[in-house]
């Protein structure tokens, strides 16, 4: 049984490798191919051979913003995930603490705003943030998104399976609620806190839609509407537009890199909710 156990297990290692190798490959063909000099042939077979250079990486970085892009969407990204966990975290204490008059109609009414596509207020948006003058600005990208259904839920559901004996405790030593919040709640939600912080900056970050119809200055522009208003220039060349896309990965890359454990137990976390 140890013998057929250990090669199981060797089967099982031996399979996970090959679907991660899989899994990997377009990334590998856009690294070699980024690495390619201009102009290029990309043929079956040809774009392993060399030669390579870094030229088209000093290329992009030289002719494009892409830069500022990334700055634009770190610095969006950030700022919206500071404030949808903020404001999540204030809405889904109180559902979860009291049971307030209408508490039923107004929770299963932010719950039918998950089942509202983004495309279909589109318009309506555009036309309240035009009248409010705020096109064109990052306050147009962080406004729509930082109160969202699924943050206050996802939190709401956590936060029920607390002990309520703590706040009662709290309650008798004359602690308040915004203590209870910030002192008791919060501390014990880190996982909950760390899976709608890491999904909110992966959905901010590759938002495309509404930063496309809100952003028109270049200097403003996020990542996800930068490289594809740089890659229109290039029709036929691959080479220089993979170069643009593997120096926007980097921070995804990273980002996933570090907190992947995290990434994961969110992931299992929301399933499970």
């Amino acid at each position: 049984m140890d013998i057929i156990g250990r090669f199981g297990s060797k089967v099982v290692y031996i399979v996970a490798c090959i679907i991660a190798f899989l899994w990997a490959l377009p990334l590998i063909w856009v690294v070699i191919v980024s690495l390619k000099p201009s102009g290029s042939l990309l043929g079956a077979g040809q774009w392993l051979t060399p030669p390579f250079s870094f030229g088209n990486y000093v290329h992009v970085l030289t002719s494009a913003p892409v830069l500022l892009w990334l700055w634009n969407s770190l610095l969006v990204s950030f700022i919206t995930t500071l404030f949808v966990i903020l404001l999540s975290s204030l809405a889904a204490f109180p559902f979860s603490l009291y049971r307030f008059p209408g508490y039923r109609f107004l929770f299963w009414l932010i719950l039918a705003g998950i089942m509202i596509p983004g495309e279909a207020i589109l318009i309506p948006l555009y036309i309240l943030f035009r009248d409010m003058n705020l096109l064109d600005t990052f306050s147009s990208l962080v406004l729509p998104v930082i109160a969202v259904p699924f943050g206050l839920i996802l939190l709401k559901q956590f936060f029920d399976g607390l002990p309520k004996e703590l706040y009662e405790a709290a309650k008798m030593d004359g602690c308040g609620i915004y203590r209870m919040l910030f002192t008791i709640t919060l501390p014990l939600s880190r996982p909950a806190l760390a899976a709608l912080g890491i999904f909110t900056f992966l959905g901010t970050w590759k938002e495309f839609l509404w930063p496309f119809i809100a952003i028109t200055s270049a200097n403003k522009m996020t990542v996800p509407i930068g490289i594809p208003y740089f890659n229109a220039g290039f029709t036929v060349d691959y080479t220089i537009p993979m170069a643009a896309n593997v120096i926007v990965s980097i921070p995804v890359i990273i980002v996933f890199l570090i907190f992947q454990k995290q990434i994961i137990k969110g992931i299992s976390f929301t399933g499970i909710k």
